[in-house]
């Protein structure tokens, strides 16, 4: 089992999770976007050991301070295949577009689509679900969905960037849908919400 918090980062407001394994106290951070000293108040309270930093997608307001905390202390960069070139590539992250000071950097560990990753005694499952970008992936344990920006609280995210793609986005919320029972889903911004809660009111996924 998993404890979870959220820092919003950025002036956007991503949710960056923090997660602890109970059994063992090993821990990860997703989606760092941005510097929180509250996050890092926390880490060091908790001991100061850090084991992975896990990135959903490639956006600047998910990645770009990743290298920072990882080398901090020291723990290895997690994400999806497809989300390799957005690491190195502020043109696809939109860093270089929005002014935010970006590092190029590399992941340490790249997940293929339903390949899993312990953090202590949990299994984290990665699935790959491209749409907002083509490197956009979640990652789903015990009864949580951390789905960046797939799915929102009664919407879903924008394709109007580049490598978005609606038929890819489509495919991947029916696929998100057609997962056995409900799940806390943590957005990538945004009110946490429900599955079944997105599965009846949310007007795309209602459709599908």
């Amino acid at each position: 089992m998993i404890n979870i918090r959220i820092y919003p980062v950025t002036e956007i407001e991503t949710n960056c999770c923090y997660l602890v394994d109970e059994a063992t106290g090993k821990s990860a951070v997703v989606d760092p976007g941005g510097k929180s000293e509250a996050l890092l108040r926390q880490i060091e309270a908790d001991g100061g050991n850090l084991d992975y930093v896990i990135l959903t997608h490639g956006h600047y307001d998910h990645i770009c301070y990743a290298k920072q905390l990882a080398e901090k202390f020291n723990a290895q960069i997690i994400t999806g295949r497809h989300n390799a070139e957005f690491l190195k590539n502020p043109d696809l992250n939109g860093a270089l577009i929005e002014g935010f000071p970006f590092e190029p950097f590399e992941a340490d560990i790249l997940l293929d689509d339903g390949e899993t990753i312990k953090l202590g005694e949990t299994e984290i499952e990665y699935l790959y679900t491209p749409g907002h970008t083509s490197g956009c992936g979640v990652f789903i344990f015990d009864d949580v969905i951390i789905c960046g920006d797939l799915l929102f609280y009664r919407s879903y995210g924008r394709t109007d960037l580049p490598t978005g793609d609606d038929s890819s986005m489509i495919r991947s919320l029916k696929r998100l849908k057609s997962l056995d029972g409900d799940y806390t889903v943590i957005p990538g911004h945004g009110p946490v919400t429900t599955l079944e809660a997105e599965r009846r009111f949310n007007p795309l996924m209602r459709r599908l």
